[in-house]
């Protein structure tokens, strides 16, 4: 039993019970209607009752095993949203003999009951804590088994190979092969595309997962902070004409075309006798290098091609994905010119006038989504099936390799098992309690 809504006073509250016997145990308290004679998947409306006390009027809903999210019986009891009622309600379930549940327990029965596999388990979690588009659509592929089935499929066909390979075991006096050595070539070689696709795409799942950290750096009064405030379209940072305005590092969160991009306005780069202000710096530096992308803003009326040249040799040093940015081109006297620089990565702007800011955007997105992120598309997100893919790979290449070299059949079976162990990891065919204890440990209370 758990609250199913978030904590705080709100219209409602739902506090959630699975397991045998929850169906019994409301109808305790709940002496409207005789609940355990209803229908499933019905919804009734009475009081919730202590004794002679009055706690509150709910509606309370019935769900059956094994049509429910968890394949148990489940009662669902939506009360008034008073801390208070809710404190009341919990305490009265529990002295009926209801326990709190654990961290995504409900989850994890529906995974022990067979509603869903690990991976779609998992992206319950992803799908509660997504909060753009791209990772709502990837989370919810993920639910509706996606990514399962792609490797459910593979599995299959491996282990249809598996068998016939332990079979010629049994015959090995005979010498004879029951699985067809070229149909097995083609599908690991199948199969090793997919694992390399799959992999692929976390760099891809990665950023839609946890955003994309942009560090804008350059030399003080370049507008970082204008930049900021422009792409927010509200005054977060204070801007001034006056050189090192900004002291320390000022983060927030821009939504590009369904990708969460963590924007960092730094200090400005410069030596400087002030204490706080060389902090600030030294926090800038700190920011570029851990930034997945950096813009390096300069006043285009003020900064020669050769010191471009010696930034963009500094971001190349560091492996970084990076934007030369130049700034001010509303600026009367500009002296920049458009056309005239070799200079790739790099975009022209005026931050204080709102000029090709829409244009920077895109490159933005562009720099770690190449096309479109889409609702059917498969896009690995979780590191644990990560690690699990280079396993499978890893295994993909030993068969390959032991087939080449024509290993007997008991060995190639080895590795083939190996993969299969691998595939069933990712799903949760072959897991351990101690690893679903960690998996779920990190849901929310209630899910």
């Amino acid at each position: 039993m758990a609250l199913a809504t978030p904590q705080g006073i709100g219209a409602i509250g739902v506090v959630r019970l699975s397991g045998k016997g929850c169906i019994e145990l409301v109808d305790a308290v709940f002496p409207s209607k005789q609940l355990d004679k209803q229908p499933a998947n019905t919804i009734h409306v009475g009081l919730i009752v202590d004794g002679e006390t009055k706690v509150d009027e709910a509606v309370v809903s019935i769900f059956k095993s094994p049509k429910s999210y968890t394949g148990e019986d489940i009662v669902e009891i939506s009360c008034h949203g008073s801390n208070y009622i809710i404190q009341q309600l919990i305490e009265l379930c529990i002295k009926k003999g209801a326990r709190l549940a654990k961290p995504g327990e409900f989850t994890m029965r529906a995974f022990l009951n067979g509603k869903m596999d690990l991976v779609q388990a998992e992206a319950v979690a992803d799908l509660i804590a997504s909060g753009t588009k791209a990772a709502q659509e990837t989370a919810l592929n993920q639910v509706r088994g996606g990514f399962s089935h792609v490797l459910s499929n593979l599995r299959e066909e491996l282990i249809s190979f598996s068998a016939l390979i332990e079979l010629e075991l049994d015959f090995s006096q005979e010498d004879v092969e029951f699985a067809d050595r070229t149909r097995l070539k083609n599908l690991l070689d199948h199969l090793d595309k997919t694992v390399h696709a799959l992999l692929e795409s976390f760099q891809l799942g990665n950023v839609i997962k946890n955003g994309v950290s942009v560090a804008i750096i350059g030399k003080p009064n370049a507008g970082k902070s204008t930049l900021l405030n422009t792409l927010l379209k509200e005054n977060r940072a204070i801007v001034s004409a006056i050189a090192g305005t900004t002291r320390d590092t000022i983060e927030e969160v821009l939504n590009i075309e369904g990708i969460l991009f963590r924007l960092i306005d730094t200090a400005g780069m410069r030596e400087s006798m002030d204490e706080i202000e060389s902090i600030g710096v030294e926090k800038s530096k700190e920011k570029m290098k851990s930034a997945d992308i950096v813009v390096y803003l300069y006043d285009a009326n003020k900064t020669q091609e050769n010191e471009l040249y010696e930034v963009e040799t500094e971001l190349k040093r560091l492996s970084k994905h990076y934007l030369l940015v130049g700034n001010k081109i509303d600026d009367p006297s500009s002296l920049h010119q458009l056309n005239a620089s070799c200079l790739p990565h790099q975009i022209y702007i005026s931050a204080k006038s709102d000029i090709n800011i829409d244009a920077l955007k895109r490159r933005l997105s562009t720099s770690v989504v190449h096309g479109s992120v889409h609702s059917e598309q498969t896009v690995v997100t979780n590191a644990r099936h990560f690690q699990s893919l280079q396993k499978i790979s890893d295994a993909i290449k030993a068969i390959q390799k032991g087939m080449t070299e024509n290993i007997p059949g008991d060995l190639l079976a080895i590795d083939i098992r190996q993969c299969l162990y691998h595939l069933g990891e990712i799903t949760g065919t072959i897991t351990n309690e101690d690893q679903l204890d960690f998996i779920f440990s990190k849901f929310c209370i209630g899910k």
